[in-house]
Order: C-alpha cells, then structure tokens, then sequence
C-alpha cells in the first residue's frame, strides 16, 4: 500500500489473525484486533478504520446485516472484507444490501493480507471521491474561477464590489495565475459589459510599437503606416482595457499612459490633435511593483493612480486545496478539445500533483494535464500518465491522515517509526536520523514492533 492504513480485525482464527495483523503491520500499517460487536463500534467511533476484516463466525447470524450497516453509517468510506465458511449462505445472513468482499473459509494468511491491501487501495479511492465530492459541494466557480481556498474566494467577493466601481484596479500575482480570468471577470460584472473588452501583453513590445497599439497612428507617422488605425483606447472605448504586465512598461510610456488616465484624452502617434475615450483600466503584474517604485523603474504617480484598488492572487502552492478540481475540470475541457475519453485521474497520481510547486502555477498545470490526457491509454489516468519530471520528483507527497485518536501511545509510535521508515525507502540510518533517536534505539524498537 502506497500509504499507513488502519485496519480493524473483528474476530477470526487466532493463528490466521495474529500471522496477518504482523505481516501488516510489517508494511507499516496499524492494526487493531477485536473480539465483540460492541468493541468494533466503540473502535470504529473513536478512528475509523481504512478496512474492516469481519470474521463470519464474529456475531450471531440474525444481527450480521445489521452490523455491517452500522459499519457503513460509521465508516462510510471503508472496505469491508468478509471470511465466511458458509457457502451456503454466500451474501451472510441477509446482508445483501451492504457492499463488502467475500472470501470463503478457509484462506490463507497470504490471500487474507492480500485482499486487505487491495480493501486498503479501494478505500483511499473511496476518500478520495467522497473529499472530491464534498469539495465540489464548496466550490465557487465564479466567471470560470473554481475554488475552495478562502483567499481566492475574497478575491472573487471583491471582484463583485469593485465591478460595478469605476475604480482602475492592479492585479498582482505570478504568472499563469489566472490575472487575465480575473480581468475578464471584472469586466462582465461592470455597467461596460456590453462594451468591448481588449487586452495587450506590455512586455516585450519597444516603446514605439507599444504606443502605436494603445493609442493609434495616423496616416505617414512612420514607415509602414499606409493608413490611419485606431488603437486600443480607442477599440475598447465605453469598455475595459487590460494592460498585462504593466511593470514592464518603458518610463517613458508610464508618462504618456499617466496623462490618458488623468484626463481621459489620447493623441495617436503623428497626430496633432487629442481625441476623448472613456476607458477602464484594468493592469496586472508579477512584479513587485512598490519596490520597482522604491528603485526608481516605475512611476510612483502611475503606481497611486493604478492602485486605486488591488487584487492579489495566490499562486498554486499556497492553495493546493484546489488542485483536484482544477485537474478535474482540466481533464474534462482536454477531452472536449482533444476528443479523448479519459473519464478519472487516481488519487495517487492526484498527489504527486499537489506534491509540486508548480512555477508556473495553473497554466503550468493545465499545460501538463492536457499533455497526459492526449498521450493516456486508458480512461483512468494514473501515475505512469504523469511526465517524467514529475514522476521522478523528490518531493515528499502529502497523504491523507486518518485520526489517532484512541490509539494508544506505543501503537503511535510504532505507526509514526513504521511510516518514516517508508519515507526513507527502509533506509534506517536516515529513519533515526528524521525521527531524533540513535541508530541503536531504532533497531531495538523495529524488533520489538515486529517492524524488521
């Protein structure tokens, strides 16, 4: 199993029992072995269990389709593995209306273990759609922004207010975090909606190209220029113009974009008269604008008149959360444009996602989802659809933890040694290391926990 597991063992052969609860706890599994219907409930309260190995011979017949529903109400994402040396009675007792795994009495300690590691698989998927469920159940997709992370959500809540303002509005964030969907956003909730919206990238382009573009030329302004063009101040007017990364802009550009802001007038490049537009400005940028200030690369008129509200976008990393809805919905527009049938993506491969820090943030991960989509064998992406890069990563991928409440203090220990021990691919040298201990300790506390 590719995580620590809680399996709950209710009743069964003594030789049979203790022989698989040691193999799995070998692997680095906690384990908890009862002997009651009553002491499974008060264990399945207190944590629940991952897996549940319910002996056939464990409760009366006439109370097995009852208990098996009570495991479902407590433990709704756990599997339920079923011995039973009944073959007469196939479904046990009337449970037929409860999902588990039946193995027929007698099995072997090798098929028992072996059925509870595919239980195990089966209930991270179980959490993992269940969590998906419940976080769709909390999304906020708001003009394509799909989100559950709280910092988001107050953007897309001041998106609203400051839509119908006729504020000019700073975007700051890294690139490919989504400053242009807000943008676009911040246009269709503004009276300019029924207006043109036009957007220019204002890195990259001199300062003649850059001012030919937002503000026009005329006729024989310069070589090339056959004819009279409108630019964008004038293209967008009565609308919303998006000047993308704005802090790349010359100085001298600043001044002259300034002057439009102030006044609401433009002058196209070898005209000699000004002409009025009504325009919103919306910017955005990756830079740190206030220290571009602070040094001298941009205008700090520009920077107040700019900044009359802003909006900060999180990158990937500090908002994870989001990553599986974000994969979700990317698979789904891939397939559409693609015209693939990839219908799922595996938990596993899910947090090797969320495990990376992602530079370039959603663009990045839609870049890479898109990719797996288009080179998938089969419907259900798995780790081997991920590109190598991320395959091979370092980085330590962040598991879904069960609770330990109940557990005792040595069944702690013992489950934190077992997992770090994993961490490190059974290097123990490295596993005293993590866990502060001396390399003597570890190996006296591996053979007293069965964990050689």
């Amino acid at each position: 199993m590719s995580e620590t597991a809680f399996i709950l063992l209710a009743g069964g052969e003594a030789d049979r029992t203790d022989q698989a609860i040691e193999s799995l706890r070998r692997e680095g599994n906690a384990c908890r072995l009862v002997q009651t219907p009553e002491e499974a409930l008060d264990s399945i309260r207190a944590v629940r269990p991952d897996v549940i190995v319910v002996d056939g011979g464990f409760c009366p017949p006439e109370r097995r389709s009852d208990l098996l529903k009570d495991f479902r109400v407590l433990a709704p994402d756990a599997e339920v593995v079923v011995v039973d040396g009944s073959p007469e009675q196939p479904e046990m007792g009337g449970a037929a209306d409860v999902a588990f795994r039946r193995i027929p009495a007698p099995v072997s300690t090798d098929a028992l273990c072996a059925a509870v590691r595919a239980a195990a698989e089966q209930a991270k998927r179980n959490r993992s759609s269940r969590a998906l469920a419940e976080q769709v159940e909390r999304c906020i997709d708001f003009e394509g922004i799909l989100t559950t992370n709280p910092a988001m959500i107050r953007v897309t809540r001041r998106i609203q207010r400051i839509g119908d303002s006729k504020l000019t509005v700073l975007i700051m964030g890294e690139s490919g975090t989504g400053k242009e969907l807000v943008a676009r956003a911040l246009h269709r909730h503004s009276p300019r909606r029924h207006k043109p919206y036009r957007a220019i990238n204002c890195a990259g382009l001199n300062e003649n190209l850059l001012e030919s573009e937002l503000f026009g030329h005329v006729k024989g302004a310069f070589t090339g220029a056959v004819a009279d063009r409108k630019g964008l101040f004038e293209v967008a007017d009565g609308g919303t113009l998006f000047l993308d990364e704005v802090g790349d802009m010359p100085m001298s550009m600043q001044a002259k974009l300034l002057r439009t802001l102030e006044n609401g007038e433009i002058q196209p490049v070898g005209a000699s008269e000004v002409r009025r537009v009504d325009v919103r400005i919306v910017a955005a940028t990756r830079h740190d604008v206030r220290a571009m200030v602070d040094k001298g690369t941009f205008r700090d008129d520009l920077y107040y008149r700019l900044n009359q509200a802003t909006l900060r976008l999180p990158p990937l990393r500090d908002r994870r959360e989001d990553i599986p809805l974000l994969v979700q919905h990317f698979i789904e527009r891939a397939c559409e444009l693609h015209g693939k049938k990839v219908t799922s993506i595996t938990p596993e491969a899910v947090r090797r996602l969320a495990a990376q820090q992602w530079p370039g943030n959603i663009r990045e991960l839609r870049s890479v989802v898109e990719q797996m989509v288009v080179l998938a064998e089969s419907e259900v992406l798995d780790v081997d659809d991920l590109p190598d890069s991320i395959r091979a990563t370092t980085d330590i991928v962040p598991v879904a933890a069960f609770s330990t409440a109940g557990l005792t203090m040595e069944q702690l220990e013992k489950l934190h040694i077992a997992s770090t021990l994993k961490l490190t691919g059974g290097n123990r040298e490295k596993t005293a290391k993590m866990l502060g201990i001396g390399a003597r300790t570890l190996y006296r506390k591996l053979r007293e926990y069965g964990l050689q």
